[in-house]
């Protein structure tokens, strides 16, 4: 693989980190700002809405600027946004810094997909693609615990200017290793992306997407407070804790995508998702206890993130049936998808916090998680009824 890739790879795992290393600095962020629990959750949602306005609107705003000038230009304003947060001496300030690191991650990933696909040859181009949201999960892995301990022990601020060092070194890498003569991909306009939009069997498996997603940050959002004050861990344990996550996450990620490549997207999401609701349901009475709690959480983060490969899969073959002239555009707004539903399900789960308390979310988690359930059974049987048509 060229050497190219790896800035991107790199570029991808700063931009995991500073995503998810917010999730262990909750209550440390809600303490030092002294603002609630769900104030500090909604810096979940505004970053997933700004990735969710970045990857369709913003791609499509740039379509014409050169790759590696916008890459660069993406890398300096991820950068930027997370000094601003570094600096920010108020609520309001860390709010704009996580909508600008946001749309800086929804237009990255638009435009690193295509960047590494153009970087190796057409059978590789899968490998590619794979090795660059490699960075997503090696984030997951030691970048959000990483990041979280170094808030623990010096102060959230210090997080994002780590962070903000893994951004100039993603723009060094970027200025050195990625090439001028990138080609220049077809312009996807507003209007083609809202063709794909008003697709209904494309827009239930957004919707597919968004519930799943929603329903696993009901609760995810608030692990760290959870494991804290239910569960009776220390701030230091929950570092750990977040590393064993995101061990099972990457993991998980594996094997959901094997999963589906051998039975299907459809039979590999309903395992999934029916897991979920369950894995979720039972946390409910777990999180109070000890050792059940760390249990319940390191395979449930098997689940997870095991959904991603089927559902990406899943909306591309929907999307080169329904779709044909414009599945990049499909597969773009699918990430613009999941990121509406961190969104959503820190919004809900900040709800429930601050209405009903930390233990009511993840029962919560798991009804969202089933109505996720129960549309990819109805998908299924929709992908039937037309395949018994063709037939006849």
């Amino acid at each position: 693989m060229p050497l190219a890739l790896w800035a991107l790879t790199i570029s991808a795992f700063a931009i995991g980190t500073t995503e998810f290393v917010i999730v262990g600095l909750i209550p440390t962020i809600a303490e030092q700002l002294s603002i609630t629990l769900p104030s500090a959750g909604m810096l979940v949602s505004i970053y997933a809405l700004g990735v969710a306005v970045g990857a369709p609107v913003l791609t499509a705003l740039t379509g014409k600027l050169p790759r590696k000038q916008l890459l660069m230009g993406l890398m300096v304003l991820f950068t930027a946004g997370n000094l601003v947060a570094w600096l920010a001496p108020n609520y309001e300030t860390l709010v704009i810094a996580r909508l600008l690191t946001g749309l800086a991650h929804g237009v990255f990933f638009s435009v690193g997909s295509t960047i590494a696909t153009s970087l190796v040859s057409k059978e590789k181009a899968a490998s590619a693609i794979a090795i660059m949201f490699g960075g997503l999960t090696v984030a997951l892995v030691t970048g959000v615990p990483l990041g979280t301990l170094i808030g623990q022990h010096f102060g959230w601020r210090e997080s994002f200017l780590a962070v903000s060092l893994l951004g100039v070194i993603a723009l060094l890498s970027s200025m050195i290793l990625v090439p001028r003569n990138i080609a220049q991909p077809p312009v996807t306009t507003l209007a083609q992306q809202a063709r794909v939009m008003v697709n209904p069997r494309l827009l239930l498996i957004y919707a597919i997407t968004a519930l799943g997603y929603g329903g696993v940050f009901t609760a995810f959002t608030f692990l760290a407070p959870m494991m804290q004050s239910l569960a009776g861990f220390s701030p230091s344990a929950v570092s750990v804790i977040l590393l064993g996550y995101g061990i099972s996450v990457a993991i998980g990620n594996i094997w959901g995508g094997k999963l589906a490549d051998r039975h299907g997207a459809v039979p590999a999401l309903t395992l999934i998702f029916a897991a979920l609701a369950v894995l979720l349901l039972l946390f409910q009475f777990t999180a109070s206890s000890h050792y059940m709690a760390l249990v319940t959480v390191l395979v449930m983060g098997i689940f997870a993130f095991a959904n991603v490969p089927g559902l990406q899969v899943y909306v591309v073959q929907k999307a080169e049936s329904y779709a044909p002239g414009a599945v990049d555009v499909a597969s773009g707004l699918n990430i613009a998808a999941f990121n509406i539903g961190i969104a959503l399900g820190s919004l809900v789960g900040g709800h429930i916090v601050e209405h009903y308390g930390l233990a009511q979310t993840p029962w919560v988690g798991a009804v969202i998680v089933f109505f996720a359930l129960l549309l990819v059974r109805l998908s299924g049987q929709l992908d039937k009824s037309r395949a018994q048509l063709v037939t006849e």
